[in-house]
């Protein structure tokens, strides 16, 4: 399930400390753009694989946004980049913005690993191997902050407790580092940090006076609200790592409970939590008020660790959702957790929502001790008689990365018009195809079953699990035709050399039963 988020508006007035970064704006021989033949729309450079090295060549600073014109997220970013792109065009002219369209150049897509959209890369001195990733900035003023403290300071250098104040007072939330040393050690894990979150203004300091103004005595980063310190992280001990700073700052750019919605959608997958637990319960109910409470209290002592959000099921709009984690309405109120990198998915065991049973269940996933949830259909009798074998979650592992067949799934929704268009064509596919022994033809009821490894796509979406490999995936974006798909197998799978002498739906079903699935 690819989701999208924006960020905060927010943009940093630079100052002070000149020796802290490597990349710097005043080189003796800055690098002009000359790209006359460079394509320019609305200051964006139009980059292909046949200017992008022209680019580097040309240009000291780009910034590359690689999209896909037909997402809804890289539509929604490409005004922002715009605006970003022209103000710094102005500002700093051997920084500039470029744009790759990955739906054409996937030689580009593929050397720089572009697995979502949009991405967005920074290259420094034409250095086309080890460009820097811009995650997780969306709006035009985060990008110019991004950009300027990359090439300069990423702080204000503050000497009083009057600067301190008219900084943290001056916007909603502010970050002050209180370090002894400004340079080297622990204050560096905070320089980075501040490069990385570009939506907060960040300060710092070695001022005796400001130090005691705040009662710090250790080397601390703080992040203030309305001018008044939410929370404290004491460096020592070498534990604290750029990281997981950079996830709990980020954290305070949302409230401690996210209510899902289109537009917080794609805040939440831009803070780097990868363990989100979700409450779903209607916001009418009579129980929620204390339900709510309960949840809230309970995500202070996990944050950073892990997102709490809340989705009201009475908002229809949210039922890609539920559907996602099989929530019905008898479930509801209902807790689950799901962790980004994984896609696993867990099920709290207590029904009632305390405060003691979330602390519980949260405690009990951290520590790798709660045990993961999956739903499957039992597997039918008559799963494998037909040229369209039918896969569930108790046997989809094993017939899907078979390493001897090349599989070809169709994950569909019963109740979707355009999966029941297509299931006969799907259909004919199968028979095409039924006496090659190297291939399998499959289908699976995404609403109903957990595959692991996959997250959600618009139905019906199709994958192909190729001979010989471990777990690799191939993603099958062509027409929905009976001669695309033939075209896609062909191209993807090569026939077997000699036959095995048992059609596969025999080979897995003895694999199943000596598994006993």
């Amino acid at each position: 399930m690819r989701i999208h988020w924006l960020s905060i508006l927010l943009l940093l007035v630079l100052s002070g400390l000149p020796a802290e970064s490597d990349i710097g704006p005043n080189d003796t021989k800055p690098k002009k753009a000359k790209l006359p033949q460079i394509k320019e729309e609305n200051n964006v450079l139009v980059l292909k694989k046949s200017n992008f090295n022209k680019a580097l060549t040309e240009i000291k600073y780009l910034l590359v946004d690689f999209y896909m014109r037909l997402s809804g997220p890289s539509q929604s970013l490409a005004e922002e980049f715009a605006e970003a792109a022209g103000q710094l065009k102005k500002e700093i002219p051997n920084v500039r913005f470029g744009k790759v369209d990955v739906s054409d150049q996937k030689d580009l897509k593929k050397e720089f690993n572009i697995q979502e959209f949009p991405t967005v890369k920074f290259f420094v001195d034409g250095n086309r191997k080890s460009p820097i990733d811009c995650k997780g900035v969306r709006e035009a003023s985060a990008f110019i902050t991004w950009v300027k403290r990359r090439l300069g300071p990423s702080t204000v250098h503050i000497n009083s407790t009057d600067q301190t104040e008219a900084i943290i007072e001056a916007e909603e939330l502010a970050v002050i580092g209180f370090f002894k040393e400004l340079h080297g050690g622990a204050v560096e894990i905070f320089y980075e940090t501040a490069r990385d979150v570009p939506e907060l203004p960040f300060g710092v300091t070695a001022t005796e006076e400001v130090f005691a103004s705040y009662g710090i005595r250790k080397d601390t980063a703080v992040v203030f609200k309305k001018g008044k310190p939410v929370h404290s992280e004491v460096f020592e001990d070498g534990k604290q790592n750029q990281v997981e700073l950079t996830r709990l700052i980020k954290t305070f750019t949302m409230d401690l409970v996210i209510e899902y919605n289109l537009e917080t959608s794609v805040k939440i997958f831009d803070v780097p939590v990868e363990n989100h637990i979700l409450l779903f319960t209607p916001k009418n109910s009579e129980t929620f008020n204390k339900t709510y409470e309960n949840y809230e209290s309970a995500a202070v002592e996990f944050r950073g660790k892990i997102m709490f959000i809340l989705v009201d099921t009475n908002e229809t709009r949210n039922g890609r959702v539920f559907e996602y984690f099989r929530i019905t309405e008898v479930d509801v109120p209902a807790v689950r957790i799901l962790n980004l990198t994984s896609d696993a998915r867990y099920k709290m065991p207590a029904d009632e929502v305390t405060v003691e049973n979330l602390r519980s269940f949260c405690q009990s996933y951290l520590a790798g001790k709660a045990k993961q949830h999956v739903s499957s259909e039992e597997i039918p009798e008559d799963w494998d008689k037909n040229p369209v074998k039918v896969l569930v979650g108790k046997n989809f592992n094993q017939v899907a990365f078979n390493k001897t067949k090349n599989v070809f799934v169709m994950f569909y929704a019963p109740w979707s018009h355009e999966c029941r268009k297509l299931l006969p064509i799907w259909d004919e596919l199968a028979e095409e195809y039924e006496n090659r022994k190297d291939i399998i033809i499959a289908k699976v009821d995404f609403t109903a079953n957990d595959i692991q490894l996959f997250m959600l796509d618009r139905y019906p979406f199709f994958r192909l699990f190729p001979a010989g490999s471990d777990n690799q995936v191939v993603v099958y974006a062509g027409e929905h035709t009976l001669e695309a798909f033939a075209e896609f197998l062909n191209e993807q799978s090569k026939p077997k050399a000699e036959a095995t002498g048992k059609v596969p739906s025999q080979e897995i079903k003895e694999d199943l039963t000596k598994e006993e699935l």
